[in-house]
């Protein structure tokens, strides 16, 4: 689970993200959208304990991100757009260096080993170099160091991204599984895709959310790509960064429509590397 409270990001006098708050619960996948350079990278590095907020409380699975990193990067798995794989190794000996880094038990590192590679369906490339690999290969084994120390929630940033249509399909179906068992959170600009995978979106635009609700409710009435252009648009993005809540801009959605109707919807082991 992933609890979010009013999370802020100071660059020098800068808000990179402001009073963010949103919650994820087990078994779910959150979308979590926004423009380019609206704080999506800024609030998924922090969730991963890459760098402090200057305010605000996030916890993932139970544990505080800030008092009990250690504890969270231990419960979390992260997938960046740019994933840290080493060509020359193979799948199973860049798994195995992977489970060391996360802190999994020498006696339980096989096993671990071989669960992830069974789960992104990458057995029957595991001990080819990564370099040789297709690129959806190469994603899977990408996603099989996000979970091969079993964490309870797993962010993917643009899993997707650069992948042939058929790979696209298998990922998407490696995801829907993953959430089974696990909090799974998807950052992408692939509107489509948050639809047919998210049961919860959080549409993010100058650094503070203007929408979070159940993928069903936002579009229940027009479709997520109207939605997402209706609530970063200048006006509604604006109101937000004046100091609005998340819940008056929900408010203020509402009004709109009513109004409508009157008349006439972007590491762990880079960073264990160094």
């Amino acid at each position: 689970m992933i609890e979010v409270e009013r999370l802020t990001k100071y660059y020098g006098s800068f808000a990179a993200i402001s009073d963010v708050s949103f919650t994820a619960e087990p078994g779910q996948i959150l979308g979590f959208l926004g423009p380019n350079g609206a704080g999506k990278t800024t609030t998924m590095r922090i969730l991963t304990g890459y760098m402090p907020a200057s305010s605000g409380t996030a916890r993932v699975a139970g544990f505080d991100v800030f008092e009990d990193s250690r504890e969270v990067r231990r419960r979390i798995g992260y997938l960046p757009e740019n994933p840290p794989l080493y060509r020359e190794m193979t799948p199973t000996s860049y798994l195995d260096f992977v489970a060391r880094i996360k802190g999994v038990p020498k006696a339980e590192r096989a096993a671990a080993v071989e669960h992830a590679l069974g789960a992104t369906a990458t057995t029957e490339v595991a001990h080819q170099p990564i370099g040789t690999l297709s690129r959806g290969y190469k994603q899977r084994v990408a996603i099989a160091q996000a979970i091969v120390h079993q964490p309870e929630v797993v962010i993917l940033d643009e899993p997707t991204i650069g992948l042939d249509p058929k790979q696209i399909i298998g990922i998407r179906a490696l995801i829907k599984k993953l959430a089974a068992d696990r909090t799974v959170v998807l950052c992408t600009h692939i509107l489509p895709e948050v639809t047919q995978l998210c049961d919860k979106v959080v549409i993010i635009s100058r650094g503070r959310v203007v929408a979070e609700d159940t993928t069903d409710s936002l579009t229940a009435t027009e479709d997520l790509e109207q939605v997402f252009l209706r609530v970063t648009t200048s006006d509604v993005a604006a109101d937000a960064g004046a100091g609005e809540p998340a819940t008056a801009v929900h408010d203020h959605i509402d009004d709109e429509r009513d109004d409508a109707t009157s008349v006439a919807d972007s590491d762990n082991s880079q960073e264990g590397a160094r």
